[in-house]
């Protein structure tokens, strides 16, 4: 089988809670509320990782890093990425470009999109200009609007080296 570009969707969500920081893009957002579970619960670069996951035929997050596993308490999503790109290199595919948005009523994340962006392309080992980092508000509807949790999607595409 001839081997082709491939696209990869990730979708990723979180409750926030108290006496928690709150993490996203790999950097620490001034926050009252933090997002809630097993590592440090980043889930724009969870949606990321599922996407090029996804693209691979690799199933996702969860399948290779479960929250089963000690190992995984506490760590930083980014380092999960950085495994997620060599298993991406190993089959011989490169990252096309990676999108993305965060569904977050409040912080403002606006100022902090740059860094964000520049962590991922960091960790993945790519240009900055690969990665696209938006957010959208929860206007005030759901989970996300009621600030009870926050929520990411992830579009990515690769192609053989």
């Amino acid at each position: 089988m001839k081997k082709g570009s491939r696209i990869g969707y990730g979708y990723d969500v979180h409750p926030l809670g108290a006496d928690r920081q709150l993490i996203l893009g790999g950097m620490e957002v001034p926050h009252t509320k933090g997002l809630l579970g097993h590592s440090d619960s980043d889930v724009l670069v969870h949606a990321i990782c599922d996407a090029l996951l996804g693209a691979m035929g690799e199933g996702d997050l969860g399948r290779h890093y479960p929250s089963s596993d000690t190992k995984y308490k506490g760590i930083s999503s980014l380092k999960l990425l950085v495994d997620v790109m060599a298993k991406l290199k190993a089959k011989g595919y490169r990252v096309g470009n990676i999108d993305t948005v965060i569904v977050a009523q409040a912080p403002r994340l606006g100022p902090h999109l740059p860094s964000m962006q520049k962590n991922i392309a960091e960790a993945a080992g790519i240009d900055t200009d690969l990665v696209n980092v938006k957010v959208k508000s929860g206007e005030g509807l759901d989970a996300v609007g009621r600030e009870e949790g926050m929520i990411a999607h992830a579009v990515c595409l690769i192609e053989p080296v």
